[in-house]
């Protein structure tokens, strides 16, 4: 890819998390860890591979984009944002009374969610729908969902995979945000689930280790998916909390009270207004 496109989606990444911190921020308390650590993803999906029209959120022949880690709403509604589904203002609702943006993401109520989670383990299951039916219907989008690490300790998750591999969906591309953290401690301390790489392929997945910021790895990692005959796994090794001082690398940050003193402190400033 080239330099200067690697250029401007790092900064479209900088731009998503910062919205997403101020919009967590205004409301005072928000799940800013798992959030952070897939803005690369979020950011290489919407903005470089996936085929999708926020012109048309409805489109037909879209690709499908499932957020299994519903927590992490904050980051998709940013992203839906700066990729001009609604008004970036919109975000400074988040939690509000009456508000359209709930802690996780409703497809009822956010244009360009296509699936209501929260619920672990059940966007993954949903997902794996969603490429069984492309088939039937002989339809090429693809469909992508982002699972958590500490959310593959759901059986329901290992379900989904069982089936993906059994029916071949090469149209399906399974993200998995490995930081190591959930939100009581270390995921392995509470209840291990590494390799990743092993499990998947063993149930017939093509199985793709990148560094889950650097956005050139994940889009090649993309890229390398549609041409494979089975479903795909990316293990993204993430820090949780990335990118804000204040929160990254602990298990804390998974849900925080976070203060206008500690936004101030990442001397982000404000962009929702802009």
């Amino acid at each position: 890819m080239d330099i200067n496109r690697i250029s401007e989606l790092n900064q479209q990444a900088d731009l998503i998390r910062k919205m997403s911190i101020e919009s967590i921020a205004n409301f005072g308390s928000g799940h800013i860890g798992g959030t952070s650590s897939i803005i690369e993803t979020l950011t290489s999906l919407y903005f470089e591979c996936a085929n999708v029209d926020p012109s048309n959120p409805s489109w037909a022949d879209r690709d499908r984009i499932v957020l299994s880690k519903g927590h992490a709403a904050v980051g998709l509604y940013a992203t839906l944002a700066a990729k001009g589904y609604f008004d970036k203002s919109e975000l400074l609702t988040l939690n509000q009374n009456g508000t359209n943006m709930p802690s996780h993401c409703d497809m009822r109520k956010v244009t360009g969610v296509d699936f209501t989670a929260g619920s672990l383990g059940q966007g993954i299951s949903a997902a794996v729908g969603m490429a069984i039916a492309a088939k039937m219907d002989r339809k090429k989008y693809r469909v992508f969902t982002i699972v958590g690490d500490g959310e593959s300790q759901e059986g329901q998750v290992w379900e989904a995979v069982m089936l993906a591999g059994s029916r071949k969906l090469n149209n399906l591309t399974v993200f998995v945000d490995n930081n190591g953290m959930q939100i009581d401690g270390m995921t392995n301390d509470i209840c291990k689930v590494a390799p990743f790489e092993d499990k998947y392929k063993a149930f017939g997945f093509k199985v793709i280790t990148v560094d889950g910021h650097d956005i050139e790895a994940i889009v090649d990692a993309i890229n390398t998916a549609a041409g494979v005959r089975r479903p795909t796994a990316i293990i993204l090794n993430t820090i949780k909390g990335k990118g804000i001082k204040c929160c990254e690398g602990t298990p804390a940050s998974h849900s925080v009270a976070f203060t206008d003193e500690m936004f101030a402190a990442e001397n982000t400033g404000e962009v929702l207004s802009k």
